[in-house]
C-alpha cells in the first residue's frame, strides 16, 4: 500500500524561498523512494491549509517549512490538533530551539560551552554597546542567519532600525567567537559528521548559506580529533536536551586563533534544517553513505514510528 505524504513548503516567513526549494527537492526524493506526495504551498490562509490537508488524507506530513510559524511550534500545534503525524521536532522542542537564549540555557546545563549573551530590545542598541566588542546581533527567534550583524572594534555605526537590521523587537547580543564555523547534523540518536563552513568572503550569513559558490563545505572538518568528537557529542546532547526528534543540525564556533582559548562553543540548533542542493544535512548523510531519498524516507518512517509508539 502506497503511503500518502502531504508536504508543507513555502510559508510566510523570511525564509519562504528557501522552504520552497527544500520542499521541491524533498518531494522529488520522496517520490523516488515510492511515496505518493501532495505538495502544499502554505500561505496565511490557514482554513485553506486545513482543507488541503483533509483532502490529501495523508498518513504523515513532511514539514519542509522554515522560519517563524514553520519551525517555532505553531504549525506543529495545528498538526497536533488535526491528529496528523509529522516529521521533525514537535511543539515544545521546536519552540525552545527557535528561542536562541532559552535553547542556550538548556544546552549549557548538559555541559556544552556557550558564549556569553543577553536578550534586549533592538531599540536599546541606540543606548550604547550591550557587550564588549566584538559582538553579534541576532533576532531572538529566526533561522538561516537572517538578520545577523557583527559589531567590531572601530565600527562607527550600529544598525538599530528595522530597515537596517531587517527585524525589530527582541534581539540577542552574543560575544563574537573568532575562529572556524562548524556544523553537525543529528539523525535520530546519531551525530553524522562535522562540516567546516568557510565563506569565501565575510561571514556565514544568509547569502553565504544559499548562494552557490559563496561558501566551501569541508567535510570532514580538518580539526583536531578531540574537537571533532566534542562537536559530535555536543550536537547529540543538544538534540536530546531540547527534545528534538527526527533530524536537527547544531552550529558551533571553534576558536583556534593564535590568541584564542581553543574552545568549542555552541551557537544554536535548527530543528528544520534546509533540504536544498546546498544543504548541510543531506551532504553529511551522503558522506556516511545515506542518499537523499533514503534520508527523506527515514524521516517519514521515523514520524510514523513515533505515532505508533
Amino acid at each position: 500500500m502506497t503511503c500518502n505524504v502531504a508536504l508543507l513548503k513555502g510559508g510566510f516567513s523570511a525564509e519562504r524561498e528557501v522552504s520552497l526549494a527544500s520542499g521541491t527537492a524533498s518531494a522529488m526524493a520522496l517520490r523516488d523512494a515510492g511515496y505518493n506526495v501532495t505538495e502544499i504551498d502554505v500561505t496565511r490562509d490557514i482554513p485553506s491549509l486545513i482543507s488541503q490537508l483533509q483532502e490529501a488524507k495523508p498518513s504523515v506530513v513532511f514539514n519542509a517549512l522554515h522560519g517563524q510559524w514553520g519551525e517555532d511550534g505553531c504549525v506543529q500545534g495545528l498538526l497536533e490538533l488535526l491528529e496528523l503525524p509529522y516529521t521533525h521536532s514537535h511543539v515544545l522542542s521546536s519552540a525552545l530551539a527557535m528561542h536562541k537564549e532559552r535553547a542556550k540555557a538548556l544546552v549549557e546545563q548538559v555541559g556544552v560551552r556557550v558564549p556569553e549573551s543577553k536578550s534586549i530590545l533592538a531599540s536599546d542598541l541606540a543606548m550604547g554597546d550591550p557587550l564588549p566588542r566584538p559582538y553579534v546581533i541576532k533576532p531572538l527567534s529566526e533561522g538561516s542567519s537572517v538578520g545577523v550583524h557583527i559589531v567590531f572594534e572601530g565600527d562607527n555605526h550600529i544598525a538599530t532600525s528595522r530597515e537596517e537590521l531587517g527585524f525589530e523587537g527582541e534581539i540577542m547580543v552574543e560575544r563574537y567567537i573568532p575562529g572556524r564555523e562548524l556544523t553537525v547534523a543529528v539523525m535520530g540518536d546519531r551525530a553524522l559528521a562535522v562540516t567546516e563552513l568557510s565563506p569565501k568572503q565575510g561571514f556565514y550569513d544568509y547569502e553565504a548559506k544559499y548562494t552557490d559558490g559563496k561558501t566551501d563545505h569541508i567535510i570532514p572538518a580538518q580539526i583536531p580529533a578531540e574537537i571533532y568528537q566534542e562537536a559530535l557529542d555536543a550536537a547529540l546532547k543538544s538534540h536530546q536536551v531540547l527534545g528534538c526528534q527526527g533530524v536537527s543540525r547544531s552550529d558551533f564556533r571553534y576558536d583556534d586563533t593564535a590568541d584564542g582559548d581553543g574552545g568549542l562553543y555552541y551557537l544554536e540548533t535548527n530543528t528544520q534544517p534546509g533540504m536544498t542542493d546546498l544543504s548541510l544535512v543531506p551532504e553529511q548523510a551522503k558522506h556516511i553513505g545515506i542518499s537523499f531519498s533514503e534520508l527523506c524516507a527515514w524521516m517519514v518512517e521515523d514520524a510514523l514510528r513515533i505515532k505508533e509508539g
